[in-house]
């Protein structure tokens, strides 16, 4: 009942590969089950978009695939959470062999999901009760799986540590009173641990029957009271009743632990357990199959549903889950190989995959989302593939001592606008230092809107082209002259470099 294989990285490849300069935060060198680690600590100039206008329906979210642009690679096992303050947090399995501490990492966007940044660490390093509580043998390279949640004004976060392979693992607890680290109360207290495995007592009628660990989810039923779906191949998921506001779990839980989801078949490749209300129902989200392969990697997301936490959890033929049942939702398209590890806020669903599009790192672990389009009372994904491509060249007009440079582009899921420049001629081009929001047309088309300082009299020329991207690839628009001030006239198109 072994995990599949770790997906691996050199550091140093992708830092050459992306043109990037590693900092304090290194790049991963390998990754595990749970482990592909998050990008460094840098800044990318010209990928914090401006902010969206409020009530615009040309900026919600329509039910699908939402392209994300800026630093969403190397992300694995993405928790998702939104604040009240309108800011999407995404928290990541730790780097590997311990590079920058081997904790929690964590991911922001101020543009309502769209553009993410890098923001650090949980800590500077793994506890030290978990080394000792792991001091008989291997020491967990990294922090594995982390879940978010809210209550009560106090924010949970828990987090995983194993050894790859087997099912000696835990899961911990850390809480804050805030996600902003700008905060000056923000700090990540470490409340230690909450479950172990192997674990006993969960079965009268079958004593070896165990979990594995990992991969904890959080969900109140309909009168508040709380529990963590847990659970990786072995046995299958587990429903452990915990107890607020500890976030732990209640005294005698083992006794009162359901076995919920179990494929019954060799190995039993199922994980990443997150159970949703939605309706009048409870949503039992699963990883079926591989995941940490790359291209090979087989992982896709499962569903079943019940009237009660507890279950059972039926798909949608009927079959229990705890059986082999289990309707997959979300498998490989286009570029996106293996979706999996994913967790559920609100009605949108992230998580992980395999970008095929990657031309630098193929394969890359990048983050993913999607709204759930709720049909019939069942979770569904578009799975639609569409290349983005160029529909309106650039267009470039002068009013006054600003210029604006506009562009339309199709594709699916719909496609995001990253402009840039370049002072010589097209052979080198930067981020634009403000990126405008990618806004949708009546027509399903999608446009953007550079707005910047016309050209001054002498200035050498400047280039400016869109990058329309999505999750299965992108297109480059021409490139057109930045017009002079005052001129109100439209830049003459130019081939790209």
């Amino acid at each position: 009942m072994m995990k599949s294989r770790p997906w691996a990285l050199r550091a140093a490849g992708l830092a050459a590969a992306l043109g990037l300069t590693l900092t304090a935060a290194a790049l991963p060198t390998a990754a595990s089950p749970h482990i592909a680690a998050s990008a460094p600590a840098l800044k990318v100039p010209g990928t914090v978009s401006a902010p969206a206008a409020k009530n615009d329906p040309s900026l919600a979210d329509l039910p699908g695939g939402k392209t994300v642009v800026g630093q969403t690679s190397p992300i694995h096992d993405p928790a998702l959470i939104i604040d009240d303050d309108g800011t999407w947090y995404v928290y990541s399995t730790g780097l590997v062999n311990r590079e920058n501490g081997g904790t929690i990492q964590a991911w922001s966007s101020h543009d309502q999901g769209t553009t993410w940044e890098y923001s650090g660490t949980v800590w500077d390093r793994i506890p030290a009760w978990i080394d000792e509580h792991f001091a008989d043998g291997e020491l967990p390279g990294n922090l594995w799986a982390p879940e978010i949640t809210e209550h009560n004004g106090t924010y949970y976060l828990y987090y995983s540590a194993s050894r790859f392979g087997g099912n000696t693992s835990l899961t911990a607890l850390a809480t804050n009173t805030t996600l902003d680290p700008t905060h000056p109360d923000y700090e990540w207290v470490d409340r230690g641990l909450v479950v172990s495995s192997p674990a006993t007592g969960l079965d009268p009628d079958n004593p070896g029957k165990t979990f594995n660990a990992i991969d904890a989810g959080i969900i109140e039923d309909a009168d508040g009271t709380p529990y963590m779906a847990i659970g990786s191949f072995w046995y299958g998921i587990f429903l452990v009743p915990i107890e607020w506001p500890s976030g732990k779990p209640v005294a005698g839980w083992q006794s009162q632990t359901v076995n919920i989801a179990d494929r019954f078949m060799p190995g039993n490749p199922i994980e990443a357990p997150y159970i949703t209300r939605h309706g009048g129902y409870y949503y039992l989200f699963v990883s079926f199959d591989s995941c940490c392969r790359g291209a090979d990697s087989t992982y896709k997301v499962a569903v079943g549903r019940s009237t009660s936490v507890k279950g059972p959890y039926l798909d949608k033929d009927g079959r229990d889950m705890f059986g082999g049942g289990g309707s997959v939702v979300l498998d490989s398209h286009g570029a996106v190989t293996g979706p999996g590890g994913q967790s559920v806020f609100g009605d949108y669903l992230a998580f992980h995959y395999y970008d095929g599009s990657n031309q630098d790192i193929p394969y890359v672990p990048t983050l993913g989302l999607q709204k759930i389009d709720w049909v019939d009372g069942w979770p569904a994904f578009d799975q639609t593939v569409e290349l983005p491509q160029v529909s309106k060249q650039p267009k470039a007009r002068a009013a006054g001592s600003t210029a604006s440079v506009a562009a339309t582009a199709t594709g699916t899921p719909g496609p995001v606008a990253v402009w840039e420049t370049s002072s010589d001629g097209g052979a080198n081009w930067q981020k634009a230092g403000r990126q405008p929001v990618t806004k949708r047309t009546d027509e399903g088309t999608y446009t953007s809107t550079l707005e910047l300082p016309a050209a001054a009299p002498g200035q050498p020329a400047v280039l400016v082209r869109a990058v329309f991207q999505n999750a299965h690839g992108k297109a480059v628009t021409d490139a057109v002259v930045l017009p002079a001030a005052n001129h109100g006239s439209t830049g003459k198109g130019q081939p790209n470099p």
